[in-house]
């Protein structure tokens, strides 16, 4: 696969939220945020944007550098469906964001065939190293990473109020959901339930 070749990124955590990953692509630092991101090599914006839902869920874990408290983590094996947004990229562009995401350099192309070709493709040990093909539309995989741990394996950690509203906030733009609806759906993940309320969510995304 070319550098140029299309790929959707499916985002399911806080680069739900549109001006939050412009960060990645193009560089800054997101609202409410601790880090300033390099972005792409290539700096253009997506060429299209779909939201969609995955089947398994969503849960929160470890510690966010940028955000503090738990990060999203997608894991297949949950019940459920969980709200995403796909974002179509170069296999340049989705590279560098994997780059960033690992907080590595940007600039350097990983071969994703194994993903390609089983689904599944381990870049390293890391929080967001493990590399998931979620699927196809028009023609292009759909590509995501998570942690290489699931939820019953994983140190569950509940997330802070910037990276929930991040969250919410992208689940409103993306799927068009009331704010009821969004702190709903993040109040029941893994990490977060029990530690925030449907309610105490929505009072932040309003």
């Amino acid at each position: 696969m070319s550098g140029e070749a299309a790929v959707w990124y499916v985002a399911y955590g806080s680069n739900l939220f549109q001006e939050r990953f412009s960060c990645y692509l193009s560089g800054g630092r997101p609202e409410g945020g601790a880090r300033t991101y390099t972005g792409c090599r290539d700096t253009s914006p997506a060429r299209d944007t779909r939201a969609v839902t995955l089947p398994g869920g969503i849960f929160f874990a470890l510690t966010s550098l940028t955000w503090g408290g738990g990060m999203a983590f997608y894991d297949p094996e949950l019940p459920g469906r969980a709200a995403a947004r796909a974002y179509l990229l170069t296999r340049r562009q989705f590279c560098d964001v994997v780059s960033q995401e690992m907080r590595r350099d940007v600039g350097e192309d990983p071969d994703l065939s194994e993903a390609l070709r089983t689904g599944r493709q381990t870049l390293g040990p890391g929080r967001y190293e493990t590399v998931i093909k979620v699927g196809e539309r028009d023609g292009h995989p759909m590509l995501t990473f998570t942690s290489p741990d699931g939820a019953d394996r994983a140190e569950l950690n509940a997330p802070t109020a910037p990276y929930l509203t991040m969250l919410g906030n992208g689940l409103r733009e993306a799927h068009g959901w009331t704010a009821e609806r969004a702190a709903a759906y993040l109040g029941a993940r893994p990490g977060a339930a029990r530690a925030w309320s449907a309610e105490q969510i929505a009072a932040l995304l309003r």
